[in-house]
């Protein structure tokens, strides 16, 4: 479980598919803890207009065996800034990638989309029910309230 990133000088992957995400030992294995990631500043592209897609988006986990290198995070989530998909299809597909190669306890991800064309879409995707005795702290996200 060598990092490709850590430590290393790296570019941003053109595309989700080629990035790639390292994981490394939990250091606390068999503690069950929440880890939140919070990107308030994601893009991606509409797949119809091409038009830029802003997100806010928080990733809370329980980890198992492994935990995610925040580097390689960073560069997965910034691969999406030319890659052109549905809110839905980026959202749940972040969600389940994770969940899928780092074996957490739990994993969910709010995707709070700012609008366009006057209406905002939030995306909600977990892996299941919360482990027992896991601190689920609010996403800390208001609803989209516009000017008023």
């Amino acid at each position: 479980m060598t990092p490709m990133h850590l430590g290393q000088t790296s570019t941003l992957p053109t595309s989700p598919e080629e990035a790639v995400l390292d994981y490394v030992p939990n250091p606390r294995a068999g503690t069950i803890y929440l880890v939140r990631f919070t990107q308030p500043e994601f893009t991606s592209l509409c797949p119809v207009t091409g038009q830029p897609d802003f997100a806010h988006l928080v990733i809370d986990y329980a980890p198992a065996e492994t935990i995610v290198e925040s580097k390689s995070l960073k560069l997965f989530l910034g691969s999406f800034r030319n890659h052109a998909a549905f809110h839905e299809d980026c959202t749940v597909g972040i969600g389940e990638r994770l969940f899928r190669e780092m074996h957490p306890q739990w994993l969910r991800i709010g995707g709070y989309w700012y609008p366009r064309g006057g209406m905002p879409i939030d995306v909600f995707w977990q892996s299941g029910a919360a482990p027992a005795g896991l601190w689920l702290p609010d996403q800390g996200v208001a609803p989209y309230r516009g000017r008023g």
